[in-house]
């Protein structure tokens, strides 16, 4: 598992952490019983500091979104995942990007072909294009 982390971003290094985990849980790229790296090895890897992600680890636990298993690590919580967890993690990156449209003066057309440009970009193809 690879996190995305930008130190630049306005984000906390930890909110990073946590809103990447939740997002790997809810479109299932990370299932219940799933172990994640160990706090060392993620702040070696990215060279951040060990308590930044061990913080972004225990407040996920504390939300009940991650469990510690003594011996094994930190492990995905047994909780069902629904639409409307992904639409609430979405929402405010979209907010984000909704409000630069509009600062950069952008009407709804041209802003909405942007954002199906920046999927197109990921590789990310909607089924009406596949048609």
């Amino acid at each position: 598992m690879n996190y995305d982390i930008h130190p630049s971003s306005s984000t906390p290094i930890f909110r990073q952490i946590m809103d990447q985990v939740k997002r790997y849980i809810v479109s299932g790229q990370l299932n219940a019983g799933d172990t994640l790296p160990s706090v060392r090895s993620v702040a070696l890897q990215y060279a951040i500091n060990p308590m930044t992600v061990s913080k972004a680890y225990n407040m996920l636990e504390v939300e009940g979104v991650l469990v510690r298993m003594r011996g094994v690590g930190m492990v995905v919580a047994d909780r069902r995942r629904n639409t409307k967890d992904k639409t609430n993690l979405a929402m405010p990156a979209m907010l984000n990007a909704a409000q630069v449209a509009q600062q950069l003066g952008l009407d709804h057309s041209q802003a909405l072909k942007l954002f199906v440009q920046a999927l197109r970009t990921l590789g990310i193809e909607s089924k009406h294009d596949a048609d």
